[in-house]
């Protein structure tokens, strides 16, 4: 008796994988459609609109520096200018006005450092649907400038290597001109004029 209550419940899970086979939760042909969508997706973001993509991050990146610097500036000089100092007592040997102007250098070129990543951080966010295919086409295009950019081991303090990250790449014409400049500069470096 206690046999014939189970035969349901097993004929019910033995079921279960072919109902969700034909759902197309588990299917070859689901999984198929896809890797199509998304392959076809991936084609929509081509070289130029990618290109552009990456101008607009930077442009992004830039405009937050300029006040995430105002803010460290006005920051430190708001902090180190409410602090009572004894112009008699050096800090560190270091004049007290001097210290404390220097501090608030610092405290704007901390902001200086944060602002493009607060901007690439925001930018992300508001990006957050089309970044899978930003970051595929961020790691081919890193591929390709390692590929094409001169030995760093080439350069020299006087003679750096230019734009060796790429960073300035903004479209086909400025990818052409970094592609003319490294094998310029591979020219100068291996055959140097005398």
């Amino acid at each position: 008796m206690q046999n014939l209550a189970w035969t349901p419940l097993r004929q019910g899970c033995r079921q279960f994988p072919r109902f969700t086979a034909r759902k197309n939760f588990g299917s070859a042909s689901f999984l198929r459609s896809n890797s199509t969508a998304a392959s076809a997706a991936f084609k929509e973001l081509n070289w130029v609109e990618y290109l552009e993509i990456r101008r607009r991050r930077r442009r992004w990146q830039t405009v937050f520096t300029i006040p995430c610097s105002l803010a460290g500036l006005f920051g430190g000089a708001m902090y180190f200018g409410s602090l009572e100092t004894d112009p008699m007592k050096p800090i560190m040997g270091i004049d007290p006005m001097m210290f404390y102007g220097g501090c608030t250098v610092i405290c704007m070129g901390a902001g200086y450092v944060i602002g493009p990543s607060l901007g690439s951080s925001i930018w992300r966010v508001i990006n957050r649907t089309s970044m899978a295919k930003i970051d595929a086409r961020d790691r081919e295009f890193y591929k390709h400038i390692a590929k094409n950019r001169v030995d760093a081991s080439l350069q020299s303090a006087t003679n750096p290597v230019p734009d060796y990250y790429g960073e300035k790449i903004g479209s086909l014409r400025q990818y052409k001109q970094w592609l003319r400049d490294q094998a310029k500069y591979r020219r100068k470096a291996v055959l140097p004029e005398e």
